[in-house]
């Protein structure tokens, strides 16, 4: 949590400082904690407290407990509906879209196959109509929308707004996405990586926010499944996003030594072994009867075998089901590598393909995680994403939430 400052120049972080600690206490609170918690003076929270009145942001409503003699002081609460963010989620197979108010909750949501993947310019289109449709849907004031989150495949220039060459997303090269949305709706937008999108939304909405139970841990590792395969590290609150915002490229990292061939040399890669059209091929040499794919270059359809897939495994074939859970064990032998190096004791999974295989991929990975020595013998624990396969809308939106009211350091740097 950032602490404030009482010098007259800082109102504006002051102000993120104060509306953070509200909105990060979930039920409220009285000045007087607010104080507390910030470092900030009683009548700098008082300024502050009168300014997010006034915007809208925070509401009075309630009363703290009472403490000692003498009134006990009226809750500040988080206005969630004073402010939404749209996040958008590019999966080569699918786009999500979903509505977040300012607690991070989502108010809204849609979803579409991506058309013809490999125009940019038809993704283009059909996410900007799914947007203004979303937001048209949902009866907010327009002037309420700060702007829209974007997630998309990486690798992505995150300054520029511009997506570079995605391997899953062919004839997509240094694509202006960040830039072609804001102007197309004229809201402002903000362009992440689909991995990194997805922790983040975990690092936003205060406990149960998510319908996951507590609040999330401090340190965790987050493990992306959709089209692609990635991972996520987030320490102490914080998401690793290395010097480029491309971090999370794990689909080299090696869960089965005896898995498929990779095209880099080395045998049973993430990527080979985990990646979407790589289950459809396993379900198809385990006797699955699976729609044709073609050449894997259309995720669309590779998206349509893989349902096939988990089709035939809720029906109780056997084979499908074993494709499944080695699907499980694979991820959690790369998870065991990844809390050993990291020492963390916390492992996250989502994400659309995740969503459909969880059922029987899910216990085997909790196994095989809950199976692997630990060096200092901490406990690691497993569990899904309380977002399902929307968690890297969720992210993008939470992204441009922080944004817009997270205070940063670099918001007390003085200038003369």
């Amino acid at each position: 949590m950032r602490r404030g400052t009482n010098l007259p120049r800082m109102g504006d972080f002051n102000q993120t400082v104060v509306l953070d600690v509200i909105r990060r206490a979930g039920g409220g609170l009285a000045r007087a904690e607010v104080a507390r918690r910030t470092g900030l003076s009683a009548q700098t929270v008082t300024n502050v407290a009168r300014r997010l009145l006034d915007l809208g942001l925070v509401v009075e409503e309630g009363e703290a407990a009472r403490r000692g003699p003498g009134r006990p002081g009226t809750l500040l609460r988080l206005n969630a509906p004073s402010r939404f963010a749209v996040g958008v989620h590019l999966d080569p197979a699918t786009m999500t879209f979903v509505l977040l108010d300012l607690s991070g909750a989502v108010v809204a949501r849609a979803q579409s196959p991506t058309p013809v993947p490999e125009d940019p310019q038809a993704v283009v289109d059909g996410l900007v109509a799914e947007i203004e449709g979303l937001i048209a849907a949902a009866g907010v004031d327009r002037d309420r929308v700060l702007g829209v989150g974007i997630a998309a495949p990486g690798p992505i220039d995150v300054e520029a707004g511009v997506v570079l060459d995605p391997p899953h997303l062919p004839g997509w090269h240094d694509v202006p996405l960040r830039d072609a949305v804001a102007e197309r709706t004229g809201l402002r937008a903000v362009l992440d990586k689909d991995v990194i999108a997805a922790a983040c939304a975990h690092l936003w909405a205060p406990a149960d926010a998510a319908g996951a139970g507590p609040a999330h841990p401090s340190d965790f590792v987050f493990c992306y499944l959709g089209t692609g395969v990635a991972v996520s590290i987030v320490l102490r609150d914080e998401v690793v996003r290395g010097i480029s915002g491309n971090a999370g490229e794990s689909g080299h990292l090696v869960a089965d030594p005896d898995g498929a061939p990779c095209w880099c040399g080395r045998r049973g890669c993430l990527g080979a072994v985990l990646r979407a059209e790589a289950l459809a091929q396993q379900g198809r040499a385990a006797g699955v009867d699976l729609p044709d794919w073609g050449d894997g270059t259309d995720p669309r359809a590779v998206d349509r075998a893989v349902a096939g897939l988990c089709a035939a495994a809720d029906a109780g074939h056997a084979g499908a089901r074993e494709v499944l859970a080695l699907a499980g064990r694979r991820l959690g032998a790369a998870a065991g590598v990844l809390t050993d190096l990291l020492d963390v004791g916390s492992v996250l999974v989502g994400g659309p393909l995740w969503d459909r295989i969880a059922p029987y991929a899910e216990p085997a990975l909790t196994e095989t995680v809950a199976q692997h020595p630990v060096p200092g013998a901490h406990a690691v624990t497993v569990s899904s994403s309380g977002y399902g396969p929307q968690v890297g809308a969720v992210g993008a939106g939470c992204i441009l939430l922080g944004r817009a009211f997270t205070p940063r350091p670099s918001d007390l740097l003085l200038v003369s």
